[in-house]
């Protein structure tokens, strides 16, 4: 597995635009803004875009700032988000972007995958959050799954979540209690099934439903109760009280 969580003490320079590159026939490529402060990482997470036939390096960011200012004048669709960035880190660069740029998704990455900073990223809009410590293959499947909507979270960062904060934590009243109470009975049990860990195929089988009818809850859902992935939508289920831990 490469180790890309190595960060040598050096000053970076400045943020640059990438080059374009050539169209890739009728395919439409995934654009991807890198925003790191180590001019080391960004380039080798460069070479593993770059080399993807499906994906283009659209530009690079050093700090926050410059993250939210490419994303505006460049439109990537997917956005790879170091957390510890000097001035504006990665949390308030990504709730930025989310907020004045719905369309962009933002996959959050670090070296330290301590669950305060998990917790944090997705609050703040991150449809992901995966260590750098993943390797080259988990990394552009993580683009591509944050690109199609969905959430991509490394699974022993989420089983960690549940055995930490959510188990010693009570459900408590959240801003979004309140917006359970739009929800219909199927909307309520598919949020359910989500904060389970349930995808929408196995939805549809547990509830007798088409997987089409599943999407349009989860649609509607999303939109009611304020959540862009199913990531953010584990979270509510948890807070809310939906879904207890075994043995809560």
């Amino acid at each position: 597995m490469e180790d890309f969580g190595y960060t040598p003490a050096c000053r970076c320079p400045a943020a640059r635009p990438a080059p374009p590159r050539p169209p890739n026939g009728d395919r439409a490529l995934i654009n991807v803004l890198l925003a790191d402060d180590q001019a080391l990482v960004r380039t080798g997470f460069g070479m593993i875009v770059g080399a993807q036939p499906d994906m283009a390096v659209a530009g690079e960011a050093a700090d926050g700032q410059e993250a939210v200012r490419l994303s505006g004048a460049l439109r990537p669709d997917v956005v790879l988000m170091d957390v510890h960035m000097p001035g504006m880190d990665g949390v308030a660069a990504t709730e930025r972007i989310v907020t004045e740029h719905p369309e962009v998704r933002v996959l959050a990455l670090s070296t330290f995958d301590l669950d305060e900073y998990v917790v944090a990223m997705l609050r703040a809009g991150a449809s992901g959050f995966l260590p750098k410590d993943i390797s080259p293959e988990e990394l552009v499947e993580g683009v591509r799954i944050v690109h199609r909507g969905e959430s991509a979270v490394a699974p022993r960062l989420l089983t960690r979540l549940i055995g930490t904060f959510v188990r010693a934590a009570r459900p408590r009243a959240t801003p979004r209690d309140g917006l359970l109470g739009t929800l219909t009975e199927r909307e309520r049990e598919v949020l359910t099934l989500i904060g389970s860990g349930r995808s929408n195929t196995e939805i549809a089988a547990d509830l007798r439903l088409s997987p089409s009818t599943v999407k349009n809850h989860v649609t509607s859902l999303f939109a009611k109760v304020g959540v862009r992935d199913r990531a953010q939508a584990v979270i509510v289920a948890y807070e809310t009280g939906l879904v207890r831990p075994a043995g809560a």
